[in-house]
């Protein structure tokens, strides 16, 4: 099992190089499907779907999302007893924010001009997706691996795609730095997560059940 994650971590890191590449080549547009996909969305939107969008935004960024969300899953990690799990979620959501901004000041993408919300400079990479990427596999990590809990898995990436279809959906990023914020966000979960994961596998993954006898 730990080398599948190795090669997953390899895997990641090459697609975010790869997609890395491609855009400082051509970051003084967008691709073909960001246009697309843009204008798809524009087509949608409304009342039913702002509500929604604008909840992810307030969720995965700012004061909310950098270190109220963080802070409250530290907590509870070491509430239930996981101060590996709590080092590592820390570790990974700080290096994970700061590859985040390191990119955008290196590539300087222009975001879409038609916003319903206020951002700062830098569209690529998604700094919501890849908080939400980097949240969702870590925490997925230390309480779906090795359990049969494939359910988890699935509401990690419900999570990273919804908060990437709010994004794109706001007209606050293109459809290629959502994608490069959930790969840099789940390449940052798992390469932090590997160094700590036989320190994981020997805390409590659940409350110890007591068991009392019964007198005759």
């Amino acid at each position: 099992m730990r080398r599948r994650w190795v090669v997953t971590a390899i895997v990641t890191a090459v697609s975010l190089v790869t997609l890395l590449g491609l855009l400082i080549v051509q970051r003084d547009s967008p691709v073909g499907i960001d246009d697309e996909w843009l204008e798809e969305l524009l087509d949608e939107r409304g009342p039913w779907w702002d509500v929604p969008a604008l909840f992810m935004d307030w969720l995965g960024g700012g004061i909310v999302g950098i270190v109220v969300v963080p802070i409250a899953i530290i907590v509870v990690l070491l509430v239930a007893r996981r101060p590996w799990g709590a080092l590592v979620f820390a570790l990974a959501s700080v290096l994970s924010a700061g590859l985040v901004q390191l990119l955008k000041g290196f590539i300087g993408r222009a975001r879409p001009e038609d916003m319903l919300v206020t951002s700062d400079v830098g569209s690529f990479p998604s700094g919501h997706v890849a908080n939400a990427a980097t949240l969702a596999i870590v925490l997925a990590l230390l309480f779906a691996l090795s359990r049969d809990r494939w359910w988890v898995w699935m509401l990690a990436l419900a999570y990273i795609v919804a908060m990437a279809l709010s994004r794109t959906y706001l007209g606050v990023h293109w459809l290629t730095d959502t994608i490069a914020g959930a790969v840099l966000g789940a390449g940052v979960a798992v390469l932090v997560w590997l160094p700590f994961a036989r320190r994981l596998e020997r805390e409590p993954r659940a409350p110890r059940s007591r068991t009392t006898g019964s007198s005759a």
